[in-house]
């Protein structure tokens, strides 16, 4: 179920006038994407990253949270996508935008962030466990990284669904649904915290850096 990073990229360059219609017939639910960016606890002036930011549809959002004194970063492996998402960018005049093209395990911010995040992209990536630890080291202590993702709904119900979804997966966005992002989140980071949307099939997680002296929450503090 994992691809490498050649194949996924030629897939969304071929998708990407289709994306945003194929992740609505998903039924992404309402408010979700204004709900993860709410998690990241962006304030006026900072800077933020979204990493596989597509064609561009969470970049408004982000940009509002953090005022036209902050800064809004995006990385994406497909030139494709980023197409429509600079043309998205050039329509609404947003200056404070800086779109790049390329993988984001290598991606460097040019200044440390404030928060991250990973919308319906971290299953995409077969090398998703280094794109987090990249993005936890551009990060300021405290910062925060929010995954917005679907996910199989327990029980019975995923396990009937799960061949469906490989099929589709396959198909259309990729991606690898045995992939837990919330556990490797909540092991690299404290402060974690988890919701989820449509009986468990969309679910929005953060955590943040460690300050100094913190454990992640996935660390045994008795040892």
């Amino acid at each position: 179920m994992d691809d490498d990073v050649d194949f996924i990229r030629r897939r969304y360059d071929r998708i990407g006038n289709l994306h945003d219609l194929i992740v609505r017939l998903l039924f992404l639910p309402f408010g979700l994407r204004e709900r993860a960016v709410e998690w990241i606890g962006l304030r006026p002036g900072d800077r933020v990253l979204e990493i596989g930011c597509g064609t561009g549809p969470n970049l408004g959002l982000l940009r509002d949270a953090v005022g036209p004194g902050g800064h809004v970063y995006g990385v994406d492996i497909s030139a494709g996508m980023l197409t429509h998402a600079r043309a998205l960018c050039t329509r609404n005049g947003w200056r404070n935008v800086s779109l790049s093209q390329g993988d984001a395990a290598a991606y460097a911010a040019p200044e440390p962030l404030d928060g991250a995040l990973f919308s319906l992209s971290y299953n995409t990536m077969p090398h998703h466990r280094a794109v987090l630890a990249r993005t936890l080291d551009q990060l300021r202590p405290g910062g925060r990284i929010v995954v917005m993702d679907a996910k199989l709904p327990p029980g019975f119900a995923g396990r009937c669904i799960l061949p469906f979804s490989i099929w589709l997966m396959k198909r259309t966005v990729l991606g690898n649904p045995h992939v837990r992002p919330w556990e490797h989140l909540a092991s690299a980071t404290t402060d974690f915290a988890m919701q989820e949307r449509l009986f468990g099939s969309y679910y929005v997680c953060r955590g943040s850096k460690p300050r100094a002296g913190d454990l992640p929450d996935g660390c045994d503090r008795g040892a």
